[in-house]
């Protein structure tokens, strides 16, 4: 029985979607089954996408969107549709692979191990005896943005934009993804604020002891990112309107 379904956002993947990596996935992990959502591709996503579910049949499920919403569009949906099929963990996971599905099975012991953890989060921690390959310029870029996600947070969280992510199925879980996320590109910071508010409205423990953030093994830096150079002061602008949607005191 499929009991962790991951997410997997995708638009105009094509050419680089490594459809064997993901059967092999599937192969070695019986219990774990794959939500693809296309994303309103302009390539033939559509057909690889179909090309596997046919392969495998409902553990490679396909939602497609004819136009395209977004990725932090994407995941939510997707998301809420993964927790549908009532699985015990749902998470999303990004369709390059940059961290690798060998890790999958790390989240899922880590999760499990732990009762207490809602949320387990990729971290790009590079320490010897660990691959983890990164631009120069995005590493220094990206630890300057995570100190103030930090900051506004009030979290001492290393990494928010790993993308690879895992949660325990709550019934609190649905409501984090209900509602649109105001951010295009820092929906990861946003799902946080969520938990932070959630957890802050509930009266429940600090959402520090519900998450768990698990160094990776293996990272690497794949080309053709989204995200460019002016997309960065969005995000800080973001993290602005995210600090006031959600974490501001009332």
């Amino acid at each position: 029985m499929t009991d962790v379904i991951i997410v997997v956002p995708c638009f105009n993947e094509a050419k680089r979607l490594d459809t064997q990596r993901f059967l092999a996935c599937l192969e070695e992990q019986p219990r774990v089954g794959f939500l693809f959502v296309n994303d309103g591709s302009r390539d033939a996503t559509a057909d690889v996408l179909r090309g596997l579910h046919d392969a495998v049949g409902e553990r490679a499920r396909v939602l497609d969107y004819g136009e395209n919403q977004g990725k932090a569009e994407a995941v939510r949906r997707g998301v809420l549709e993964a927790i549908g099929h009532e699985p015990a963990y749902v998470g999303y996971w990004d369709a390059d692979l940059a961290t690798p599905l060998a890790e999958l099975p790390g989240f899922i012991a880590a999760i499990e191990s732990r009762p207490d953890i809602e949320l387990v989060m990729g971290a790009r921690v590079k320490l010897l005896g660990r691959r983890v390959v990164r631009r120069m310029a995005r590493h220094y870029l990206g630890r300057v943005f995570a100190t103030a996600a930090s900051i506004t947070l009030d979290l001492g969280v290393y990494d928010t934009q790993c993308g690879a992510k895992l949660f325990r199925v709550t019934p609190d879980l649905r409501e984090v993804f209900a509602d649109r996320f105001i951010s295009r590109w820092i929906f990861d910071v946003e799902i946080i604020a969520r938990m932070i508010a959630q957890h802050r409205a509930g009266g429940a423990r600090p959402v520090a002891e519900a998450i768990y953030e698990l160094p990776l093994l293996e990272w690497r830096d794949v080309g053709g990112s989204r995200i460019k150079l002016m997309d960065w002061p969005i995000a800080f602008v973001d993290l602005v309107r995210i600090y006031f949607r959600y974490l501001r005191a009332r």
